[in-house]
């Protein structure tokens, strides 16, 4: 008989696959960041406990593309200042991505609040411009002349938090209580320049991000940089303290507090 796709893999198969993961060489990404203080008020309004508030408002947005043979990807975030048990980090709002396999991995492994959408990196001279665009609007732009080159970091390790968690079937709240996740990235950077420019954020009912002014440019910089992720669950979080967050993640709400249509088609 033929072999039947939906069956089972073989022991060497998922051995391969694990091998082939723990190989992969570092991926280097040209990217815009650019940080800025905002609202306090607006920047602890989304935090689901128990994250709480850092000492500063901070805001990060960053837009990239990555160099995968023979798999451009574009890929890119909003993040905001937090701290859990005593320890800063960002909490990404939204992370636009332009294929679905990198959607997919993250979003089901890590509980990255991913979307596909548009992800835009584009220097002429020294003229740059980075964009998320999703549903037509360009939610995040920024544009800018670059500078001078800037010293390089050490290598660093930079820490996120997410929320990893499966809505009920019958649309009422969640299967089991949500996980809350520290994902730890140790980041190197090969090269660095300064933009002088601005960040301009724009009206948009899926991804508000507007409601984060720009008070004050903290950064704006491009580089080249690559980094690796590893996950831990931390602590399951009290699912009706969440649950009031995780519109965040979608774009239609009522597809997950809903439950399924009555006749829907399997």
């Amino acid at each position: 008989m033929a072999r039947v796709r939906y069956g089972a893999r073989t022991d060497a198969e998922i051995a391969t696959a694990r091998t082939a993961r723990s190989k992969l060489p570092d991926i280097w990404s040209t990217g815009v960041v650019a940080v800025w203080e905002s609202d306090p008020d607006a920047v602890a309004a989304v935090l689901p406990p128990p994250l709480k508030p850092a000492e500063r408002p901070l805001v990060r947005a960053a837009i990239s593309k990555v160099d995968l043979p023979g798999y451009p990807l574009g890929a890119g975030s909003v993040a905001v200042s937090a701290v859990h048990d005593g320890r800063e980090g960002w909490y990404p709002l939204v992370m636009p991505m332009t294929h679905e396999r990198a959607l997919i991995g993250g979003r089901e492994v890590f509980g990255e609040p991913k979307k596909l959408g548009e992800v835009t990196v584009e220097r002429d001279g020294p003229v740059v411009r980075a964009a998320l665009v999703r549903h037509g609007i360009a939610f995040v732009e920024i544009r800018g002349a670059i500078g001078e080159q800037l010293p390089l970091p050490e290598p660093a390790e930079k820490l996120d938090f997410y929320f990893k968690f499966l809505p009920a079937v019958d649309g009422e709240g969640f299967d089991a209580d949500p996980v809350l996740i520290h994902c730890i990235r140790h980041e190197k950077v090969r090269k660095l320049e300064r933009i002088s420019g601005d960040v301009v954020l724009r009206e948009s009912m899926y991804d508000p991000v507007a409601d984060l002014p720009v008070r004050r440019l903290i950064d704006l910089t491009i580089g080249e940089k690559t980094s690796d992720q590893q996950g831990r669950a931390v602590e399951r979080v009290s699912a009706e303290a969440l649950l009031p967050y995780i519109h965040q993640r979608y774009d239609d709400p009522q597809q997950i507090h809903d439950g399924p249509p009555q006749g829907s088609v399997r």
